[in-house]
């Protein structure tokens, strides 16, 4: 797009390379040969606040000659004044109630004319400190009333509000809900014991959710995508009191254990929508990872570290990729449309190779037999974690240490990738030579860790002269998706009950106990 830029500073800088410019103050040449027009006029430097009115107000004047001339086709972009830049020797007051009523004449130019928008110069400026948002060096030298430092950023903030203005935002936002909508994890923390509402960090949540609501209300689009119990995650969202959010909010949802890639791929199906219409808010770094390497196409922002900050993030997510100037009766009923969609679409599957991704993480794991460090964590992982948990046995501290002693091999498995360190996340417990318990953080799973995990522990016992290790499934309402995975490790069905439950066994020699090499194993005695 090329556009004239009508000022009365220098602002060459500040706008792309092909666009051209009118001399200061200059509005006797209006090119019709561009695509559109700016109108950006700062506030005037001088000491006599009565001259600076009086050209301020001339300033409206003008634009009102300008906008009889251009017609009511091409789109003119009219900035706004900032009195940020004043050295008036008064209170101001007057210069503040003539750039009032300069920036009112622009919003009645917008209301009398179809072609108009208003850009608030405040949106940019006020995310800079007075004395950086104008460097008197570059006034004296070329008449530059904004400090040249902040082109790049102003640049950027100007292509996002041209964007937001030709309705170029984003559809869809895809949300993580662990620690994401609310805190803590639901498969541990159960629906009650979420943090969503109340004192801070739920609160935090609650606002978030609040936010996300009205930004639903304007057209775009939330859906779910999250490691989690479909059924579990459904409750919650109806049962919670505090939940602002609710089943109803959300077009469409992928609430399952394949990993976040192909279920991003899935919602973009069944809603008939591009990727590169959605943005994706996950608190994992190495969830948001994968998204930006397999699907590069779809926006991924930082999470915030912290709960206080969910409401700054919002603005971002607002600011960068939903912003719009208006909105239509349509736009408000796209929701409705793409959940009808999501309707017809929902059975369709698509998948993704993730090994190029896994490698790239450079996974670590420790593994280390319990000892006085890490009991309590072993014990608390027992009592809370529910979905990847293949017996579902709950044990205390104390029972912990009454094992060890009477000779169970209790191991527990800190993982890291190159994003962070993810702590204690796994641990097995074998009684002789039956596999016990065996669970591990969802938080953590999709990256083939689980198996690493296994096999190594299996390959510690048959260094140690185990021939066999026998195991079970004993199923919960929780821990469905672990049903088949000693199947999928090797070991064959002794038993299978008509209950659910499944007994199995595998013989270490001959087994296959390799892992990937990208797996970093370490292991301490």
């Amino acid at each position: 797009m090329n556009c004239f830029v009508f000022r009365n500073n220098t602002v060459e800088r500040f706008f792309p390379k092909e666009y051209s410019f009118s001399g200061y103050d200059d509005i006797s040449h209006i090119p019709d040969d561009v695509d559109g027009y700016v109108w950006f006029y700062q506030l005037p430097v001088k000491f006599d606040e009565a001259a600076l009115c009086d050209e301020i107000s001339s300033y409206s004047r003008k634009l009102d000659i300008v906008l009889g001339k251009i017609g009511r086709i091409k789109p003119i972009f009219l900035f706004t004044m900032d009195e940020t830049f004043s050295v008036s020797l008064t209170s101001g007051a007057e210069l503040m109630a003539a750039v009032n009523l300069y920036n009112q004449s622009l919003l009645n130019f917008k209301r009398a004319h179809a072609n108009v928008e208003v850009l608030d110069i405040r949106e940019f400026s006020r995310d800079y400190p007075s004395d950086e948002l104008m460097d008197w060096r570059f006034w004296f030298i070329s008449q530059m009333g904004l400090n040249p430092s902040l082109s790049k950023p102003f640049q950027e903030w100007f292509e996002r509000k041209v964007a937001q203005v030709a309705l170029k935002r984003k559809k869809c936002l895809v949300l993580d809900l662990d620690n994401t909508l609310w805190g803590g994890i639901l498969g541990e923390d159960g629906m009650n014991g979420i943090k969503i509402g109340g004192d801070y960090p739920g609160k935090a949540y609650h606002l978030f959710q609040e936010a996300l609501l009205e930004l639903s209300k304007s057209g775009v689009i939330l859906t779910i995508c999250s490691k989690n119990n479909e059924d579990e995650v459904l409750e919650a969202l109806d049962k919670n009191p505090f939940m602002v959010l609710n089943k109803d909010s959300f077009a469409a949802w992928s609430i399952n254990w394949k990993d976040k890639a192909s279920n991003i791929r899935e919602i973009a199906e069944e809603l008939n929508i591009g990727l590169d219409s959605m943005v994706f808010v996950d608190d994992s770094p190495s969830e948001r990872e994968l998204i930006r390497q397999s699907l590069p196409m779809v926006a991924v922002p930082e999470f915030p570290s912290q709960p206080y900050d969910l409401i700054s993030f919002y603005k971002s997510l607002v600011e960068n990729y939903f912003r719009v100037y208006t909105l239509t009766d349509e736009d408000k009923a796209k929701t409705e449309q793409y959940k009808a969609n999501a309707l017809r679409a929902r059975s369709k599957e698509s998948f993704t190779d993730l090994e190029s991704f896994i490698k790239s993480l450079d996974i670590r794991m420790k593994i280390e037999p319990a000892n006085g460090f890490n009991i309590s964590r072993i014990a608390q992982m027992t009592q809370k974690t529910n979905q990847f948990n293949l017996t579902t046995k709950r044990y205390t501290e104390s029972e912990i240490r009454m094992h060890l002693e009477s000779g169970w091999r209790i191991y527990c498995m800190y993982a890291s990738d190159r994003f962070g360190d993810y702590g204690i996340t796994g641990c097995i417990l074998i009684n002789g030579q039956e596999i016990d318990s065996l669970l591990m953080s969802c938080r953590i799973l999709g990256k083939g860790i689980e198996y690493a995990f296994l096999k190594t522990v299996m390959g510690i016992m048959k260094a140690d002269g185990c021939e066999y290790l026998s195991a079970s499934f004993i199923p919960t309402a929780k821990n469905m998706q672990v049903s088949a995975f000693y199947d999928r490790c090797g070991f064959y069905v002794t038993a299978d009950k008509k209950s659910g439950e499944k007994e199995y066994r595998i013989n270490l020699n001959g087994a296959d106990l390799s892992t990937k090499p990208y797996y970093q194993i370490s292991i301490i005695d």
